[in-house]
């Protein structure tokens, strides 16, 4: 199994937000192996909700690690939710060190926050550009946060490059 984390906005969706994500998840279902493709995001509101339900529909498992705050929300059957009891800065912790690589779909500081986690844990990252949101900053940063290079962080106009390159970082040899 190939674990995908996505971190995405928790606030208000937008149709260009909502466009985006059809064509990153289409392209993710026709060139990876779903059937060995688990998605894992932080939450269901915002724009997570929007990717859950159409990742769920494009027939991926899906994995949510909400925080403690919002474990009561109502999540789809199909979904693995595991409440650890966590804040939201420790979920996004579990998030990612349990993901191979991680899509930041566009978001605020949670996304940026999910971001350094994975640069830092040696974890590929893959940004959705222009998304009008503050993860589109991070471009400003290069593709490395420091002399370590501990991973790279690659930016993407368009969301079928980076399903199709993230498919082919999860793939096997």
């Amino acid at each position: 199994m190939k674990y995908i984390g996505v971190a995405a906005y928790s606030g208000e969706v937008k149709d260009i937000h909502k466009e985006k994500i059809r064509v990153l998840i289409d392209t993710l279902s026709k060139e990876c192996d779903v059937e060995d493709a688990i998605l894992l995001l932080g939450g269901y509101w915002g724009l997570m909700k929007y990717i859950v339900d159409y990742s769920i529909s494009k027939g991926f498992k899906v994995v949510l690690f909400p925080p403690l705050e919002r474990e009561d929300v109502k999540f789809p059957s199909r979904c693995i939710v595991i409440r650890s009891g966590s804040s939201y800065r420790i979920r996004s912790n579990m998030l990612v060190r349990s993901s191979d690589i991680l899509i930041a779909a566009g978001g605020g500081g949670g996304t940026i926050n999910e971001i350094v986690i994975a640069y830092l844990e040696g974890k590929n990252v893959y940004v959705l550009k222009n998304m009008g949101l503050p993860s589109d900053k991070m471009e400003l940063l290069g593709n490395y946060l420091d002399n370590r290079r501990t991973s790279v962080i690659k930016y993407y106009d368009r969301p079928e490059e980076l399903a199709r390159e993230v498919c082919l970082d999860i793939s096997p040899l």
